[in-house]
């Protein structure tokens, strides 16, 4: 039986797309963005995946996320950090772990298996629908001793996979493309949370799985966007959207309004990003430009401060007026600033 989606497209979620569209349009148009984008790329990858993995608990901090992915170890148990290197393995695999419109179960196995990878309690369950009743619940203390409430009871474990291939087989469906890309993320997302397919790694896969869409969507094909990051701000507030739909007889609007809210806050962190360069637009005469990151700051610089000379930029970056001389005249060659004056007057400007 193929899915049935039951939501209103509210004017909160009206609003949060224009203002999703209007901040992307500025970072698509942005004339400074490819070694920029790298920078955003990276620190996009390393935001999702502390945040996300701290959702589930894992203790790491930021900078600790940071200092595994570039081979170094730190102090802390081994599943927290096989935890880390899971998410960072499959965010950096998200280009090819799936087509548009040919996603498998298969697919969403693989992305499972990658991300419990030697983290799960009995490892014959990583990268395989569960094989017995799971829930969700909290411990709570009722006076005398601890107790387990079941907050959300997912379907029957012997339904998993027919509902897997039903949601699947409407995904691959043109129709489901139609849907505006952050939507179709949301509708996912919810999709893999309400069936709950594993035994644990649900809110991984679910949040991996709506980066992918986004991905396969071109929405984020540069992969800039720390939405995870968003959720891990207020988990209360990410947990309470997701249960509306149970609330609400499987009505999923209220969570779309949240889901729409969280990407209009994460692109327009990424668009003030980009203002901190400069946001003039590139056009088929003007490609977009590579920057090295001293290049980078001294745009950055100009950007606010207005104006900047050679003097400043010695005193930035603690260089001879030679070397600081060779990356102005780069930059003016790449046509991105210009002198202005003569002498001791001479500084240089934003084209």
């Amino acid at each position: 039986m193929p899915i049935t989606l039951k939501y209103t497209i509210t004017d909160k979620i009206l609003n949060n797309l224009t203002a999703i569209a209007s901040a992307r349009e500025v970072i698509e148009q942005a004339h400074l963005v490819p070694k920029w984008e790298a920078k955003l790329r990276r620190q996009a990858r390393l935001r999702n995946t502390h945040s996300s993995t701290a959702i589930e608990g894992n203790k790491l901090s930021l900078e600790q996320v940071e200092a595994l992915s570039e081979g170094k170890d730190v102090t802390a148990t081994n599943k927290d950090k096989q935890e880390v290197l899971n998410y960072i393995e499959a965010l950096d695999k998200i280009p090819a772990l799936a087509e548009k419109g040919k996603i498998r179960v298969a697919d969403l196995l693989n992305i499972h298996r990658i991300l419990t990878k030697n983290v799960m309690q009995n490892i014959t369950d990583s990268g395989v629908f569960r094989n017995r009743q799971v829930f969700v619940g909290k411990r709570i203390f009722d006076g005398t001793t601890f107790k387990e409430v079941v907050e959300y009871m997912p379907p029957k474990t012997e339904e998993v996979p027919q509902l897997i291939q039903e949601f699947i087989d409407w995904l691959n469906l043109d129709k489901a493309w139609v849907i505006n890309p952050v939507l179709l993320a949301a509708i996912v997302h919810y999709e893999i949370a309400r069936i709950h397919p594993f035994i644990d790694g649900n809110g991984r896969t679910a949040r991996l799985l709506a980066a992918l869409i986004l991905y396969l969507s071109d929405f984020d094909h540069k992969r800039i966007f720390a939405l995870d990051d968003f959720y891990d701000r207020d988990r209360q507030a990410y947990y309470a959207a997701l249960k509306t739909a149970q609330q609400n007889k499987g009505d999923i609007t209220k969570w779309l309004e949240y889901f729409s809210g969280g990407v209009s806050y994460s692109v327009k962190e990424a668009k003030d990003a980009v203002l901190k360069v400069g946001s003039k637009k590139k056009s088929a005469e003007k490609p977009q430009i590579t920057l090295t990151p001293k290049q980078m700051k001294i745009v950055e610089s100009i950007n606010i401060n207005g104006r900047v000379t050679n003097k400043d930029l010695q005193g930035l970056f603690k260089i001879s007026a030679q070397a600081v001389h060779k990356e102005l005249v780069k930059l003016i060659d790449l046509k991105v600033i210009k002198s202005v004056g003569e002498g001791r007057a001479l500084h240089y400007v934003l084209i």
